[in-house]
């Protein structure tokens, strides 16, 4: 007689969530079963296509410290370096990017992240130059300092005049808050133990150096200089991730909107799901739930009696949302080579712009127009985010002339796209996060992956990673959540720790 299969029920069909259903693919014994509130594959991680144009929402590098990452996207995607395999013949590859982004600030152009190079000096004068040095000399001298905020942790690394010359006006862009009001945990999330020093290394290994897998994979992600980059952008990876998944049997269901969710005393759940056309309702059981929707909305869909501190902890955790605006140029007014831009000037509200040509020449239907993307950041439902597609376009496209990256009567055409909950925020109630993190890891055959669905201001691979381990977990029937929660709170991914 046949064992009957088990089933997981998984929100969301982003990076974590796709990751997860292929890994249980690998295991017979389990179903998984995906349910999507959007109509779209791959989360903040798909590709919207406009009219032939791709549109990769927020430029996603393909690079990771994890050994087990690298070959899971190389089994999905080869690469065209070690595959020897020709872009112009085969749509399946990952291209071999050089990384290049800078950053604007008093109307020039710097290297990022700030490397030691007679340009930065000059674009910095004489002046600035001394300042930066002294400050951060001061810095040094002044011993060990508290780390409290944001700001404190940048001032620490980099000293206060670099901090406020490179760091602060697009930080502050990015959350909408001062830096003195957000925790440390993203900074050292994002920029690990980049640091002077480090930069200074970096230099003298490029200088000096071959750069090797091995030297790059010691490096800080920052100081990456290569990367992988699917060919028609990092959606061409979800969109086969999701193929292979139902080829293996697992199902993917889009305009699926996961409302409830009732803990059973055998630890199995009942899921109540929406269809977002129909309004119809219906309830699945599930043996396992793997979750990537936004912590906040997860608290509000549990069908049980939630303690008053949890769900007000819940309540107060802050998002930050995302806007790019998708233009069509018949030129910029000087060549850029760069994959981004950190538009680091005060007067100017777009916080990046990408160079979608420079991600991959793939991404445009007509390879003599200029395709970039004017990102700016928000909160649902504030002025910005109100404004008219129209409104939207004319701004960024008023932004570009002023910063005279391209001529507006040279505009062919344009695209807006929202992304809500693109960032979970470390402010408002994240101090208390631990009170949510206790309640929820109670349920035993709960698990959270993701960006959202850990509130952690995840990469992609972090993601991928959680994924991975909350499957490996319910196959080994591991309890303990410990192990996903540490992914990216280390300055190692756990995975290399634990297998490399």
């Amino acid at each position: 007689m046949t064992k009957q299969k088990k089933t997981a029920i998984i929100i969301g069909a982003g990076p974590g969530g796709l990751t997860a259903a292929y890994e249980l693919t690998q295991h017979s014994t389990i179903q998984p079963l995906i349910f999507e509130a959007s109509e779209h594959i791959g989360g903040i991680s798909r590709t919207v296509d406009f009219k032939g144009n791709k549109l990769d929402i927020g430029g996603h590098r393909f690079f990771s410290k994890s050994d087990s990452i690298n070959a899971w996207w190389e089994n999905m995607l080869p690469s065209e370096d070690k595959e020897k395999v020709n872009p112009e013949q085969i749509d399946d590859v990952m291209l071999i990017k050089q990384r290049l982004s800078r950053i604007l600030f008093l109307s020039k152009l710097f290297i990022y992240p700030i490397q030691l190079r007679m340009e930065t000096f000059t674009n910095l004068g004489l002046f600035r130059t001394f300042k930066i040095a002294a400050s951060y000399i001061k810095t040094r001298l002044s011993g060990k300092n508290k780390i409290k905020t944001l700001e404190d942790l940048f001032i620490h690394r980099f000293g206060k005049e670099l901090y406020q010359t490179f760091f602060k006006s697009y930080t502050e862009k990015v959350w909408g808050v001062s830096c003195r009001e957000i925790k440390p945990e993203w900074g050292s999330q994002r920029i690990k133990n980049l640091s002077v020093a480090k930069t200074i290394l970096h230099a003298l290994k490029e200088n000096f150096l071959t750069l090797s897998s091995t030297i790059q994979k010691s490096m800080e992600t920052s100081l990456i200089s290569q990367f992988r980059y699917p060919k028609y952008g990092p959606g061409q990876l979800w969109e086969l991730t999701a193929k292979r998944i139902e080829e293996a049997g697992g199902e993917i269901k889009l305009g699926q909107k996961v409302v409830a969710l009732q803990p059973l005393k055998d630890s199995t759940f009942t899921v109540t799901v929406e269809n977002q056309q129909t309004g119809e309702r219906k309830q699945i059981q599930g043996n396992y739930v793997i979750s990537t929707m936004p912590i906040q909305e997860l608290i509000q869909a549990l069908d049980t009696d939630v303690p008053d501190d949890v769900q007000k902890v819940a309540n107060g955790l802050i998002y930050r949302d995302f806007i790019i605006i998708g233009l069509l140029s018949k030129e910029l007014k000087k060549l850029m080579p760069d994959q981004w831009v950190y538009i680091q000037e005060p007067h100017i509200r777009m916080g990046r712009l990408q160079l979608f040509n420079n991600w991959s020449p793939y991404l445009t239907r007509d390879k003599g127009n200029i395709w970039i993307g004017a990102e700016y950041f928000c909160t649902e439902g504030d002025i910005m985010w109100e404004l008219a597609d129209h409104e939207l376009i004319a701004m960024a496209v008023d932004e570009l002339a002023q910063m005279e990256f391209l001529d507006k009567f040279n505009i062919i055409d344009a695209i807006v796209v929202r992304q809500p909950k693109a960032y979970p925020a470390y402010f408002g109630t994240y101090d208390h996060f631990p009170v949510i993190r206790e309640y929820l890891d109670s349920f035993a055959n709960l698990f959270l992956i993701g960006r959202n669905g850990t509130h952690r201001y995840n990469n992609m691979d972090h993601s991928m990673m959680s994924a991975m381990l909350a499957v490996e977990n319910i196959v080994n029937g591991i309890e303990s959540k410990d192990n996903i929660w540490e992914i990216n709170a280390q300055d190692e991914l756990h995975e290399d720790k634990r297998r490399n």
